[in-house]
């Protein structure tokens, strides 16, 4: 957690929910301090009065910034980007900024709810356990195949160029959580895989990584 001269944020956060290492990756860009406020999302802590005060959907992530509290992950960065404008994640070209908007849609919208906790539980009991990895890798395939083709005029060292940009930060979660939780086979998205390598090299990912929390379970590191 990088440090800044502005009054300390709260960020309320579960260690593998890739909606709250978007944000992570996107505070440590800013280098910006701030408090992490862990919500144990298996014991159903998001369910709790005081935290359904800060979101009532009960999700994570959630931001306070002084008085201000903001639910949703596209929207805490698109306040950390006005406010905050120092490493900028979004560029100034309007055609490059609507794909950025268009990529990091792909995922919030198209993929990353198909694998909620909620929807997940929802199709092992009135599905079957046997449908829940078929049912998310279904939607992840498709994402990804959508994102090659959408990013492969475009793409530089990261997702829309040489700058790391905010499709970056909802394209990176999606592929650890593709590759940990749901056995996808990244062979079949060769530029995907390449800026997952880009993105092992850069600290402020790094540092947001799941098994980097402070309540991750000590066997996350080796998992």
């Amino acid at each position: 957690m990088a440090e800044s001269g502005e009054s300390k944020l709260k960020l309320y956060s579960y260690w593998r929910s890739s909606c709250s290492q978007r944000v992570r990756i996107a505070l440590n860009l800013k280098g910006l301090d701030y408090e992490y406020i862990p919500v144990n999302l298996l014991k159903g802590e998001q369910k709790n009065p005081d935290f359904l005060k800060l979101n009532p959907l009960g999700h994570v992530p959630a931001l306070v910034d002084g008085e201000i509290v903001i639910a949703d992950s596209f929207a805490i960065l698109m306040y950390l980007e006005e406010k905050y404008p120092q490493h900028p994640l979004l560029p100034s070209d309007l055609q490059k900024k609507a794909l950025n908007h268009q990529a990091s849609n792909v995922v919030c919208s198209n993929i990353q709810p198909h694998q909620n906790l909620a929807v997940l539980n929802f199709i092992k009991e009135k599905v079957g356990p046997d449908e829940v990895i078929p049912w998310v890798q279904s939607h992840i395939n498709k994402g990804f195949a959508a994102l090659e083709k959408l990013l492969k005029d475009c793409a530089g060292k990261y997702a829309t160029g040489d700058e790391v940009s905010m499709a970056d930060l909802f394209i990176e979660p999606q592929i650890l959580g593709a590759i940990k939780l749901f056995n996808i086979d990244m062979t079949q998205f060769p530029l995907l895989s390449r800026l997952h390598e880009a993105y092992s090299e850069l600290p402020a990912f790094q540092n947001a990584m799941p098994e980097n929390q402070p309540d991750a379970p000590p066997s996350s590191v080796t998992s």
